[in-house]
C-alpha cells in the first residue's frame, strides 16, 4: 500500500459520518454547559412596566430563561401561571429593584391581584427579604442581556491562587477568552512565554479584591518573583487594580463557581494519582502537607537518595486522585515508584516498607463516575505539553472517572494522555469552530492498492506553488514501466479541456480550478478521480451523482467503484460501474459528457489546445445546447431518450410537489414578486420536469426552455401546445386557464400575463407608482448577447455582478428565466444583493411583455 498525506479543511460532521465515529454527548462538559448559561438566574427580582396601567411598574421573578429571553411572574401571584410571560431584556422596560423609589415611579400591582392583600407594602418587605436581585449592569448599559462568559473582557482583572501556596494570591490579566477559556498573563509581567490557559470556572480563580476580604496575601508568584523588583511588582499591581476598579469584571462571572468541600486527609496518607507533570500514567503519592480544611499537598513517591519532589496542591474534588488499589480493580497499570526495588508493585508490601496507611476509600467521592464517556467517542482536548493548542481526541479507554485520549494530529505523536471526566481541559465537538480557534487535526491519509499510484485532488488543495494547468499523474515519481502504462487495464493520460462547454450541471469557475490532465494510472482509479472532481465541480454535486448512475453499457468490462457528494449539508452515495479496461475509456468518457450534457471533449484522451473540434466555446449555452439538438432534463413520455439510454424507457421519479410549492412561496414572502417569467406562463411542466427545475439550479432549467423560446415557431414540443399559441390562447381566453389546466400545482405559479395585465387595469394606483420604474427596451431582450446583458448590467446598480453574468455565459433568454431563489443559489449571492438584482431583472421581464410578447 501506497499511503500519502493532504491537507484539508477539517468538517467533524463529515469526519464523524466518514467514520461512522459517535461525538461524545455535550451534556458529558459540565463546565461548557455551565458557561453557556444566561447571566439571569431563575428567582431573581426586578421591576417591570405592568402591562395594566401605564407608566406604573411591578416587581416581578424571573422563572425561567431562554437566551436572551425572560419568563416573568409579577410577584403576588404565588404559585399561579396563568400571567406569566416573555419578555427580551434586550428591548423590554425592564430596571433593578430600587429603580421606581430613585426615579419617582410609582409601584402598583396588577389589577387582577390588587385586592389580594391590604398592605402591599408589607407584602413587599417580606418578598424581598432574602431574595436574589438582577443586578443593573445586566439590564442595563454595555453589559445587558450578554451571557456570563461574554462578560469577561479582554483587560479584565482577575485573582489567582498559587500555585504552591493555596493561602498566596497575585493579580492576572485576561489577554483572550475563549469561550469562557481565558488566556492570562501575570500583572507585572506581560510576556506571552509566561502566559496561561484556564477555564474560568476554575477554582483557583477569584475576583479582584477577594485576597483582601479574606486577609490573605498578594505576592507574585514563587519561581517568578526574582524576574522583577519589589517595587515593580508593587507599582504593576497598584495600577492595574486602579484601572480595574474603573470598569469592575460584573460578580455574576463567579455566580456558577463550586464551593470547595473539606477534606479528611491526613499527612503521610497513600493514594493514587495521574502524574502532575507528565498525565500519561499513574503513580503513587503521599500527602505531604495539610495546609489547612481545603487543600493539602501531594507529592509523587520517589524512593532515590536524590530526588527532586514534585509536588502539586489539591483539594477534595482535585481531578485525577484516586484510592490505593484503583488500578488493580481497574485493570489499569500502577508506575512503580523510583527506588522500589521489587518486580512486581504490591500496594500491601509497599505500605508495609514505607510504614504508611492508605487513604479511606471515603475521601474519594466521585472516583467511580463516568458522566455519560464512552470508549471510541470523539471530543476536543487540550495538549497536556502545549495547553494553547486543542486537538482532535479519541476516547480509548474509560476507568472510572478517568478517560484516555489519543490525540490526533500532533507532530511528535504522544502517548494515550489520561483526564478525569470533571476536566476543564475538555470540550465537545465543533467547541473551537463556534468559538473561532484552530483545532489541530489529522491529516487526510489516502492509501490505494498499487504501489506505483497515489491519490490526487484538485488544484486549490495542493501546495500554492503548484497550478492547475500542470498534469497530475497518478503513478509515483519513479520511472513506470512500459507494460503498466500500455496494459490492459491501465490507460494513458486523460485531459480536462478547461475551455470546452461544460454544461447546465457543472459551474464553469469550478472547472477550471481543476488540473489539466489525470493520469496515467489504473483506468478504474484514474477515471474515479476524474468523476469526483466533476461532482465537486456541480452545481448540485448530488444531481451529477444521480445522472452518473445512468452511465452503462452492458458490454462494458466494468468493476464497482462508490462516489460521494455533499449539498447543503446532505451527504449522497452512489455506487457507479467503471470500465476496467483501456480500449473502453474514451467510450465511457463520451459517455459520461453526454449524460452531463457539456461538450464531448470536456475531458477524455482527446487534448483540445486552442479550439474544439466541437466548436463549442464560440457559443453561448443556449445556442449550444439547441444546435446539438439535446434535451436538458429526462425525456418526457412519448420521447426518445438520449443515446446511452436507448434501451431504457424514461422513469417517472417521485413528485415533490411540496418542495416546489414551497419555493416559489419563498420568493413571495421577502416582497420579490414575479410579474410573469417565461417558464412561469407558456411552458407546462410535467413532473419529471418540475423535479429537475428545483435540483438543477438556473442552469439546468434555462437551457431547456430558453431552446423552446428560440424554436417555438419551427419545433414545438410534442404534446404541447406551442409557446406563442399558448401565449395568444391565454391573452384572449382568460377564462379558460383553470378549465385548461390538468395539475393543481399550477395554482401555485406566479399570475399569468393576462390576470397581472386585468390587475393592473383595475389597479389605477399601482400603476402610477410603478410607472416612474418603468424600463424602455430599444431591443427585444430575447435576442440580448451575453455581452448586451452584461452591458445591462452594468449601467443599473448592480454593476458589480456583471463579472458573474459574463463568467456564466448569460444572455438574454436565460436572463428572462433568472428568479430569486436561482439566483441566490447559483449566483451565491445574499438575500439583499439577489432581490436588489431580481428588481431589475424584473424591469426587464416587465419591458419585455409589454413591448414585445404580443
Amino acid at each position: 500500500m501506497d499511503c500519502g498525506e493532504e491537507e484539508v479543511d477539517f468538517n467533524w460532521e463529515e469526519y464523524l459520518e466518514d467514520t461512522g465515529a459517535t461525538a461524545a454527548p455535550h451534556t458529558s462538559f459540565r463546565h461548557v454547559e455551565l458557561s453557556l448559561q444566561s447571566s439571569f438566574q431563575p428567582g431573581m427580582k426586578l421591576e417591570v412596566a405592568n402591562k395594566g396601567s401605564v407608566d406604573t411598574y411591578w416587581v416581578a421573578t424571573i422563572i425561567t430563561t431562554c437566551g436572551q429571553l425572560l419568563l416573568l411572574r409579577y410577584c403576588g401571584y404565588g404559585e399561579d401561571r396563568k400571567a406569566d410571560f416573555w419578555c427580551d431584556v434586550m428591548t423590554a422596560e425592564l430596571h433593578p429593584v430600587g429603580w421606581c423609589a430613585q426615579n419617582d415611579k410609582t409601584l402598583q400591582p396588577p389589577e387582577a391581584i390588587k385586592e389580594k392583600y391590604s398592605d402591599w407594602t408589607e407584602f413587599l418587605i417580606k418578598e424581598l427579604t432574602g431574595s436574589r436581585t438582577a443586578p443593573a449592569n445586566l439590564l442595563e448599559g454595555p453589559l445587558r442581556g450578554k451571557n456570563t462568559v461574554d462578560l469577561i473582557m479582554e483587560g479584565s482583572i482577575l485573582e489567582l491562587r498559587d500555585a504552591s501556596e493555596p493561602s498566596v494570591y497575585w493579580a492576572t490579566q485576561v489577554q483572550r477568552n475563549v469561550g469562557g477559556r481565558l488566556c492570562l498573563s501575570y500583572v507585572g509581567l506581560n510576556d506571552p512565554s509566561y502566559y496561561m490557559w484556564m477555564f474560568y470556572l476554575d477554582t483557583r480563580l477569584r475576583p479582584l479584591g477577594w485576597a483582601k476580604e479574606n486577609n490573605l496575601p498578594m505576592k507574585p508568584p514563587t519561581d517568578l518573583c526574582d524576574l522583577r523588583s519589589s517595587s515593580e511588582w508593587t507599582t504593576a499591581l497598584d495600577e492595574a487594580t486602579a484601572e480595574a476598579l474603573n470598569n469592575p469584571l460584573p460578580l455574576e462571572v463567579f455566580k456558577d463557581h463550586a464551593d470547595l468541600h473539606t477534606h479528611s486527609f491526613r499527612a503521610g496518607m497513600k493514594l493514587e494519582m495521574v502524574s502532575p507533570v507528565e498525565p500519561f500514567h499513574i503513580c503513587p503519592v503521599s500527602v505531604t502537607k495539610v495546609y489547612n480544611e481545603y487543600h493539602f499537598q501531594i507529592t509523587v513517591d520517589d524512593l532515590t537518595a536524590d530526588a527532586t519532589p514534585t509536588s502539586a496542591v489539591c483539594h477534595a474534588e482535585s481531578p485525577g486522585i484516586l484510592p490505593v488499589q484503583w488500578c488493580l480493580k481497574n485493570g489499569v497499570e500502577l508506575e512503580r515508584p523510583r527506588g522500589f526495588e521489587t518486580q512486581d508493585f504490591d500496594w500491601a508490601d509497599y505500605l508495609k516498607h514505607t510504614s504508611t496507611e492508605a487513604a479511606p476509600d471515603a475521601c474519594f467521592p466521585n472516583a467511580s463516575q463516568s458522566r455519560g464517556f464512552c470508549k471510541d467517542m470523539w471530543l476536543e482536548a487540550v495538549n497536556p505539553l502545549h495547553p494553547a493548542e486543542l486537538c482532535v481526541a479519541r476516547i480509548t479507554q474509560v476507568k472510572g472517572c478517568l478517560l484516555w485520549l489519543r490525540l490526533e494530529g500532533l507532530t511528535k505523536p504522544l502517548p494515550d494522555c489520561i483526564v478525569d471526566v470533571e476536566s476543564m481541559n475538555i470540550f465537545p465537538v465543533g467547541w473551537c469552530e463556534a468559538n473561532g480557534y484552530p483545532l489541530t487535526h489529522s491529516l487526510k491519509t489516502v492509501c490505494l492498492p498499487q504501489k506505483k499510484i497515489a491519490v490526487v485532488q484538485p488544484e486549490k488543495q495542493l501546495a500554492p506553488s503548484q497550478s492547475p494547468d500542470i498534469p497530475i499523474s497518478l503513478c509515483s515519481s519513479a520511472p513506470m514501466d512500459s507494460g503498466l502504462v500500455n496494459g490492459k487495464y491501465c490507460c494513458s493520460q486523460l485531459f480536462i479541456n478547461h475551455r470546452c462547454f461544460s454544461g447546465p450541471y457543472l459551474n464553469k469557475g469550478r472547472i477550471a480550478e481543476l488540473p489539466k490532465a489525470v493520469g496515467p494510472g489504473k483506468c478504474a482509479v484514474v477515471l474515479k478521480e476524474i468523476l469526483t472532481m466533476l461532482i465537486n465541480s456541480a452545481y448540485k454535486p448530488g444531481r451529477v451523482l444521480r445522472e452518473l448512475q445512468m452511465v452503462e453499457d452492458p458490454q462494458w468490462n466494468c468493476q464497482e467503484e462508490t462516489l460521494k457528494a455533499k449539498y447543503k449539508g446532505k451527504s449522497y452515495r452512489s455506487t457507479m460501474r467503471i470500465v476496467r479496461t483501456a480500449d473502453q475509456v474514451s467510450e465511457f468518457c463520451r459517455r459520461v459528457c453526454e449524460r452531463l450534457q457539456c461538450c464531448l471533449n470536456l475531458f477524455g484522451p482527446t487534448f483540445v489546445s486552442d479550439k474544439c473540434p466541437e466548436n463549442c466555446s464560440s457559443q453561448t449555452k443556449t445556442k449550444y445546447t439547441y444546435y446539438k439538438k439535446r434535451k436538458v432534463g429526462r425525456p418526457s413520455l412519448g420521447e426518445n431518450a438520449q443515446d446511452g439510454d436507448l434501451s431504457k424507457p424514461a422513469r417517472r421519479r417521485k413528485k415533490r410537489k411540496a418542495i416546489f410549492v414551497q419555493k416559489k412561496r419563498r420568493s413571495s414572502i421577502v416582497g420579490y414578486h414575479t410579474t410573469e417569467s417565461p417558464q412561469d406562463s407558456d411552458y407546462n411542466y410535467d413532473e419529471d420536469e418540475d423535479e429537475d427545475f428545483e435540483e438543477w439550479g438556473s442552469e439546468a432549467s434555462s437551457s431547456s426552455l430558453r431552446e423552446e423560446a428560440s424554436a417555438h415557431n419551427s419545433l414545438p414540443r410534442r404534446g404541447r401546445p406551442p409557446r406563442r399559441a399558448a401565449l395568444q390562447r391565454r391573452m384572449t381566453h382568460p377564462g379558460s386557464e383553470t378549465s385548461d389546466r390538468i395539475s393543481p400545482r399550477r395554482t401555485t405559479r406566479s399570475v399569468s400575463y393576462s390576470q397581472n395585465q386585468m390587475a393592473r387595469d383595475t389597479n389605477v394606483k399601482m400603476e402610477s407608482t410603478e410607472e416612474e420604474d418603468r424600463l424602455v427596451l430599444d431591443t427585444n431582450p430575447l435576442q440580448w448577447s451575453v455581452s448586451d446583458v452584461v452591458d445591462f448590467i452594468t449601467s443599473t446598480d448592480c454593476a458589480s455582478l456583471a463579472k458573474i453574468f459574463q463568467e456564466q455565459d448569460i444572455d438574454g433568454q436565460a436572463l428572462l428565466l433568472l428568479t430569486l431563489p436561482t439566483v441566490q443559489e447559483c449566483m451565491d449571492l445574499k438575500l439583499g444583493p439577489a432581490i436588489k438584482l431580481c428588481h431589475q431583472i424584473e424591469r426587464v421581464k416587465v419591458a419585455f411583455y409589454s413591448q414585445y410578447a404580443n
